[in-house]
């Protein structure tokens, strides 16, 4: 199994358990992907194996309590399937496109999806906001600065929230997109079901 030194720990185990439920044994296999192929594929760093759950998956579940029930979503700039994978295990209510440019990650992508059996998640490789679907929320998470990652998550006639899971900048981000005008930018203070802290812009269109 992957990152043995966190699944060795009873708190992770229930964690996973009580975040994934029936498909706690799909995000597993998942992690194991990711600590495996997205290795040796270069998709995430060799170091990240030991805190595949604490820094990555539990991080990007996060996003999933802030989601409408059975709403459209958009993972954009995708790469290994982070936030977008994690929150469709955990919500198989949502209909989901995986949108990546690089054909690498989207090879990784669909074979994750069809691993896991995600039905009502899609793989596209495309770039935003030409490639973007349309949806209802649009997800992101370390692919540009609030400002560039608004523009092209939330086009002109765009009415979908833009969620993504932000650092330490977050503020200084907010305030540049503030200063460009046209969105109305939130910052939120979540907790991950290990209980460390989540960031997350939700960005809208100014009405």
């Amino acid at each position: 199994m992957p990152a043995p030194g966190e699944l060795a720990d009873a708190t992770v185990r229930v964690a996973v358990e009580a975040t994934f439920g029936a498909q706690a044994q799909w995000a597993k296999r998942y992690a194991e992907l990711l600590c495996t192929a997205g290795i040796e594929r270069g998709l995430i760093g060799p170091r990240e194996a030991d805190r595949i759950w604490s820094r990555h998956v539990f991080n990007c579940v996060s996003l999933a309590s802030l989601i409408p029930h059975g709403a459209r979503v958009v993972d954009l700039g995708a790469g290994a399937g982070l936030p977008g994978i994690p929150v469709a295990l955990a919500r198989p209510d949502l209909a989901m496109v995986l949108l990546e440019p690089m054909a690498r990650r989207v090879a990784f992508l669909a074979e994750c999806v069809a691993t896991l059996g995600l039905s009502r998640v899609e793989v596209r490789q495309g770039r935003a906001p030409e490639s973007l679907p349309a949806a209802d929320v649009v997800i992101a998470r370390a692919v540009a600065g609030l400002p560039a990652l608004a523009s092209m998550a939330l086009p002109v006639r765009s009415n979908a929230e833009l969620l993504a899971l932000k650092g330490s900048t977050v503020a200084s981000e907010a305030a540049e997109l503030t200063a460009v005008g046209g969105y109305v930018a939130e910052i939120l203070e979540l907790t991950d079901p290990m209980g460390a802290a989540a960031t997350v812009a939700r960005v809208r269109r100014a009405r």
